[in-house]
């Protein structure tokens, strides 16, 4: 067997995702040699501006895929909420492990439930989607964004910049944090996360078939299925960083549901759709459809053409 390279961003979230995975593959193949090269994406080198401003989708991506294509790397372990729904050519979503919580966790100081957060109150996110959430449950607080690392981001918290913050759990449980810090997580059904939220996609070249079979020993086909069915609602619907979009698929009773979520930024609308089919592709369609009918392409259509 080969060796292999990992392209990985520099974070900590990143690279500590990044050997998880690592660990994983390596109880199958224990013999398997494996390095990480850290790249950094133009969505690291861009702090201080709103991720939506500056490009959304594909932020975190593009400088990794380049590093494929060159054969620097052979694979990358995404979030895979950063990776557009549509892949390039040549390159695929060979493996999507087992889905870590999916659920928004909210963080406040004194631990303060979001529905008793005092009137005037700053919560703290760099999603449109949360913002546009948070607005349509209370209009009476204020939404500012923040960037920066999940440890910054608390410490702005914790020095009085934010009353509170959401982050996503995943990243926090990924990270080691304890569930102490958290205040409450919403459910998925009631705050809708983002399209792919807690899952991993593990990208390489599509010809690099030996790679592909070895991915597969912790590969998830019930996550996989589930985030494909979101990811084809984003597709269609065309999702971008600039429109609060949110998906969330799960099984029940045996049965693949999705629920879809498209609003105005200022969380004055709000379409929910959930619908239920078998094969994710045309679940993820059938909801879009219905956002359509619904005329919810007009929120998307609106904010394109202000751009």
């Amino acid at each position: 067997m080969r060796k292999f390279t990992v392209g990985s961003r520099r974070s900590g979230l990143a690279m500590t995702q990044s050997k998880q995975f690592i660990e994983q593959l390596k109880k199958h193949y224990p013999d398997m040699e494996i390095d990480i090269k850290e790249i950094v994406t133009k969505g690291d080198r861009i702090v201080d501006v709103q991720l939506s401003k500056v490009g959304g989708k594909g932020l975190f991506v593009k400088e990794i895929e380049d590093a494929m294509i060159n054969r620097e790397i052979d694979m990358a372990i995404h979030s895979l909420k950063d990776v557009p729904s549509v892949m390039p050519e040549g390159f695929t979503i060979a493996c999507v492990p087992k889905r870590e919580d999916m659920r928004d966790a909210f963080l406040s100081n004194n631990n303060i439930l979001f529905k008793d957060l005092p009137s005037g109150s700053v919560v703290g996110t760099s999603s449109l989607r949360r913002g546009a959430q948070l607005l349509s449950m209370r209009d009476d607080i204020k939404v500012d964004w923040v960037r920066g690392n999940i440890d910054t981001r608390i410490q702005k918290m914790k020095d009085g910049k934010y009353d509170a913050i959401i982050l996503a759990a995943a990243g926090l449980k990924r990270m080691g944090w304890s569930d102490d810090i958290v205040a409450e997580y919403f459910d998925p059904e009631e705050f809708i996360p983002a399209i792919a939220q807690g899952a991993l996609g593990i990208e390489c070249r599509s010809d690099d078939h030996e790679l592909i079979e070895i991915l597969q020993s912790v590969h998830s086909t019930e996550d996989a299925i589930c985030t494909s069915a979101e990811r084809a609602f984003l597709r269609r619907m065309d999702g971008s960083c600039q429109v609060p979009i949110g998906g969330h698929a799960s099984y029940e009773d045996g049965e693949l549901y999705l629920t879809g979520l498209i609003m105005p930024e200022d969380g004055s609308e709000q379409y929910i759709v959930k619908k239920s089919h078998e094969d994710p592709e045309t679940l993820g369609n059938i909801v879009a459809d219905e956002m359509e009918r619904m005329g919810a392409k007009d929120i998307i259509d609106r904010i394109n053409e202000s751009l």
